[in-house]
């Protein structure tokens, strides 16, 4: 099946492949099926691949491309390599890896619960209901090192980011943002909602990949009490 896409170069060693702009798991399954073909077939030159809600960016050394043709540019070459790659990539529903994460819901861990509930027309246990029972995925890492942002969440719980940002953050912390989630891998400043914590380590500095969560995991958040989590 043909796929849709364009491409738009990011200086003279990146560059952008667009499946959409319509965030949604067929569009990232796109990205994601892109990504792995790199992964297992890549080209000379290759440095990296970052995928996101509906792109994926491929990140090259254009000296190393270059010796592939004296005849065209590197991005030409990129781009061809790329576009002969989608044209045969086949696209299947991959699952990803499940990962559980433990959150304590509200009171000093969640100072946001009651307002997200207030706004929703719903009560506290009702919106941890909703938030922790359907997996979400992870489309993307970014902002901070180990922040992954999620997309799937229940939609009747979704709402805005703060009108005022908060200076600090406390690792662990896991808000919602519009329709997204999301889980602060360490103290930083922020507008989501706040609504649990976890004490799972998302940034791994000293593992590769340095990050627990990865685009394409399904994440399932587990509510447990104070107690639990101290244990």
């Amino acid at each position: 099946m043909k796929q849709k896409f364009y491409m738009k170069s990011l200086g003279d060693s990146a560059l952008l492949v667009y499946f959409g702009e319509e965030i949604s798991r067929t569009i990232h399954g796109k990205v994601q099926a892109l990504f792995k073909l790199l992964q297992d077939r890549p080209f000379k030159g290759f440095k990296e691949g970052v995928p996101a809600y509906t792109n994926l960016c491929v990140y090259y050394d254009p000296l190393l491309v270059a010796e592939l043709s004296n005849e065209e540019m590197p991005d030409i070459i990129v781009r061809n390599y790329i576009s002969t790659l989608i044209e045969h990539m086949e696209i299947t529903q991959q699952q990803g890896r499940i990962v559980e994460i433990p959150v304590i819901y509200g009171g000093e861990y969640g100072p946001d619960l009651a307002e997200v509930a207030a706004y929703n027309h719903l009560t506290e246990a009702e919106v941890i209901r909703r938030h922790s029972e359907s997996d979400v995925l992870v489309y993307m890492l970014g902002f901070a090192p180990g922040f992954a942002f999620m997309g799937g969440m229940d939609e009747s719980i979704a709402m805005p980011r703060r009108d005022v940002p908060r200076a600090k953050i406390p690792a662990g912390s896991v808000g919602i943002a519009g329709k997204q989630t999301g889980i602060y891998p360490f103290e930083t400043p922020g507008g989501w909602n706040i609504i649990g914590r976890t004490t799972t380590p998302l940034f791994l500095p000293d593992e590769n990949p340095p990050s627990l969560l990865r685009a394409g995991d399904r994440i399932r958040f587990v509510p447990i009490t104070n107690d639990r989590e101290d244990s």
